[in-house]
């Protein structure tokens, strides 16, 4: 079972996330909070797999608040809600460890397919606006490239590979197809690459190989 927490401070969207995940097999609300102050009680008071977090909030706001959750010591993987006027925000939410981002238009299926996805430790961008907003606001953040090259060079050229596919939002499936690989293999590949880029999941890597120029279009 999916333990999920669902972080909003309007409660009609929370209520409205609880009816979809509620209703689907294998997945339940174990939480609910209405800023991300109360959802670090509830963390550390339940066991969750899965927080659903809103941007803008008073006290700790999604940022911070993911943050805070993935430093705990058995920490719920995050996925943020936004929307397009706050593109802004999400850059900063992947790099605090965010396994990925809805808009708050999402079709309910989809956010259940995303709640299953992170679940397994994979990561769940949207797929118009991921690639936009990581080229976008990597611009405006200017990381240090060469790091990020350094640490891209530790990678053997068949992981190299991999981190291409991985950086342009393909998953290990679509990796596996494109490079005749069992997807087993892209899954030992993948955790080698997160060991060598010093990151904790596929968003972070995916920056890191953006970072270091590396680009599959």
């Amino acid at each position: 079972m999916i333990r999920t927490m669902i972080v909003d401070d309007d409660r009609l969207v929370r209520l409205a996330l609880a009816d979809i995940l509620d209703d689907t097999p294998g997945i339940t609300v174990a939480a609910e909070a209405a800023d991300g102050a109360e959802a670090l009680e509830l963390a550390r008071a339940h066991r969750i797999d899965v927080a659903l977090m809103d941007v803008r909030m008073p006290r700790v706001d999604g940022i911070e608040a993911t943050r805070r959750l993935r430093a705990l010591p058995d920490p719920p993987q995050v996925v943020v809600l936004t929307t397009f006027d706050l593109d802004r925000y999400v850059y900063d939410a992947l790099t605090a460890g965010a396994s990925g981002f809805l808009l708050k238009d999402t079709e309910p299926d989809e956010i259940v397919r995303a709640v299953r996805v992170v679940a397994a430790g994979q990561a769940m961008l949207h797929p118009h606006a991921a690639r936009r907003l990581i080229d976008r606001y990597h611009e405006t953040a200017r990381p240090s490239g060469r790091a990020a090259r350094a640490r891209v060079e530790r990678l053997t050229p068949r992981e190299t590979d991999v981190l291409t596919l991985l950086a342009d939002g393909a998953s290990n499936a679509g990796i596996a197809a494109a490079l005749g690989m069992r997807e087993s293999t892209v899954k030992a590949h993948v955790s080698r690459i997160l060991a060598a880029l010093e990151v904790d999941n596929r968003v972070q890597a995916a920056l890191c190989a953006r970072d270091a120029g590396i680009r599959g279009d």
